[in-house]
């Protein structure tokens, strides 16, 4: 007898491009053990995020405020949404802005949901795993372009796999703005803002030469709208090609200005971004050798879905960057294993009285994991070494706030605290750290079966450790590495108090 469907579930994704915010929600239904995404409601809001990007990379207050009334009403939609099942990204715009941060702050509070600031390869990897979900399997090695605002990303994968993903910072919008001020369009600026673009193309064109590929696919609002236009126009009969985007770029110079420009299928919110667009497209074209190109309705969006579905269905694309990570960097597996079981033992008693943090204990076990990343470039300084590679290294599936946080928690977990005398402000904060450098300690000897019964509990500025005095006075440099510990949190203002008994 064929299973009945489940009860379906509702997820979203919030994608706050440089261009446009869009929102999905979709229902996610299991038949016979596989989970299907079906879209039932979108939302898309041309606020141009990245036209209020000044020079000096400040959000103006005018797009901010578009930005915030946007949130708010993609807000109202999803209100009733569990927090894990609603995942939102920002991308370039306020990947480089310098006032992103607090941006972010003001927007999480209208949306009513955490916002992940993504990198550009992981926003790559969305963008291939939206892509690849609306693309049939066994095409072989494709290349999958994104035109966005901001930053454009070059993907190639075959079926669900991406194999090589770039991003670079050439977008619709800030090609627009720097090339076709004043919505004037000429043949030299033209010329000029494709120049620009293909110099920015060119250092990935032997990369992806060399690996090649049998389809070229464009995902994302630009191909989207320049497709349209080349369908609608009788340029082709679907698609882009190098044909019709030179008839496109021959009308648009022709017409010398944007509100002169007639094409069919141009949509009026989209015309302010169009000759930028169209510019990195054919630099695309050229640069690469392209004649034609398919247009997938998968992108961001889609890839945000499919990758929150992912995580809860134990295929979280962290957990295998994560393995990729320690295998790259020679980790030992064991001494690792064991610091994540005793961090998390020392976190979990750390909750029994305690706040739940328990969202953060896979962060806590991948910290563990990788704690020791640094030893592959020098013991001395080597948690300084590993926070830098965590901090900065492409880490597919990784938010930016999430590197940060793994950073934080590893630099912290050995050496002096002042360099991270921050997280003293919150137990929500210093919990997690703190069970991972205990566990450290208590490993020193990489050994785990001699340890005593060690009890850890919250107080109301600290912790109290509890342990056996005899096992304490039979391992006196675990004994001075306590007292060394208490001394180290109690110069950032917490209280690490040891306490012994007879057994």
């Amino acid at each position: 007898m064929q299973n009945m469907p489940s009860q379906p579930q509702f997820i979203a994704s919030v994608d706050m491009g440089s261009s446009s915010f869009r929102m999905i929600v979709a229902r996610v239904e299991e038949i016979n053990g596989q989970p299907q995404i079906y879209i039932i409601d979108s939302l898309r809001e041309p606020v141009r995020l990245g036209a209020g990007l000044s020079a000096s990379k400040l959000l103006d207050e005018d797009s901010q405020q578009r930005a915030i009334e946007t949130l708010k009403r993609f807000g109202e939609r999803i209100r009733s949404f569990d927090s894990d099942r609603v995942r939102a990204v920002a991308t370039n715009a306020v990947r480089v802005a310098r006032n992103g941060p607090e941006f972010i702050a003001r927007a999480e509070q209208a949306l009513g949901f955490d916002i992940d600031i993504i990198a550009g390869v992981e926003e790559a990897r969305l963008v291939y795993c939206g892509a690849a979900h609306q693309l049939p399997l066994g095409q072989g090695r494709r290349l999958v372009v994104d035109i966005g605002g901001g930053s454009t990303e070059f993907i190639i994968g075959e079926d669900y796999e991406p194999i090589a993903m770039e991003s670079l910072y050439i977008g619709c919008v800030s090609t627009a703005q720097v090339h076709f001020k004043d919505s004037t369009i000429t043949a030299k600026s033209m010329k000029n803002a494709i120049l620009s673009a293909r110099k920015e193309i060119t250092v990935l064109r032997r990369q992806l030469a060399d690996m090649g590929w049998t389809h070229v696919i464009g995902s994302s609002g630009t191909a989207r709208a320049l497709a349209e236009i080349c369908v609608s126009n009788g340029f082709t009969e679907h698609g882009i090609s190098a044909s019709a985007l030179e008839a496109i770029r021959k009308h648009v110079i022709e017409a010398g200005n944007l509100q002169n420009i007639t094409l069919q299928g141009l949509k009026t919110d989209r015309l302010p971004m169009m000759p930028g667009g169209l510019a990195i497209m054919c630099a695309v074209f050229e640069e690469l050798g392209i004649e034609q190109m398919e247009v997938t309705e998968g992108a961001l969006r889609q890839g945000i879905l499919y990758d929150l579905l992912g995580r809860t269905a134990s295929h979280d694309m962290r957990e295998l960057t994560v393995a990729q990570f320690a295998n790259r960097y020679s980790i030992d597996p064991e001494h690792a294993k064991r610091v994540q079981i005793l961090s998390e033992q020392f976190f979990q008693q750390l909750m029994n009285n305690g706040p739940d943090l328990s969202h953060q204990l896979h962060l806590l076990r991948w910290a563990a994991t990788l704690h020791e990343i640094g030893l592959s470039i020098s013991h001395n300084g080597h948690h300084k070494h590993a926070a830098y590679i965590l901090g900065n290294a492409d880490m597919p599936g990784f938010t930016s706030k999430e590197q940060s946080q793994l950073a934080t928690w590893v630099l912290a977990h050995n050496g002096k605290l002042n360099k991270v005398s921050g997280i003293a402000n919150d137990p929500r904060e210093w919990i997690a750290p703190l069970s991972l450098r205990l566990a450290c300690l208590f490993l020193r000897r990489r050994d785990m079966d001699v340890l005593p019964d060690i009890k850890l509990k919250l107080q109301e500025n600290g912790v109290k450790l509890s342990l056996p005095k005899p096992w304490l006075q039979a391992h006196p440099l675990t004994q001075y590495g306590l007292e060394t510990e208490a001394d180290q949190w109690k110069k950032i203002g917490l209280n690490l108090a040891i306490q012994t008994n007879p057994k």
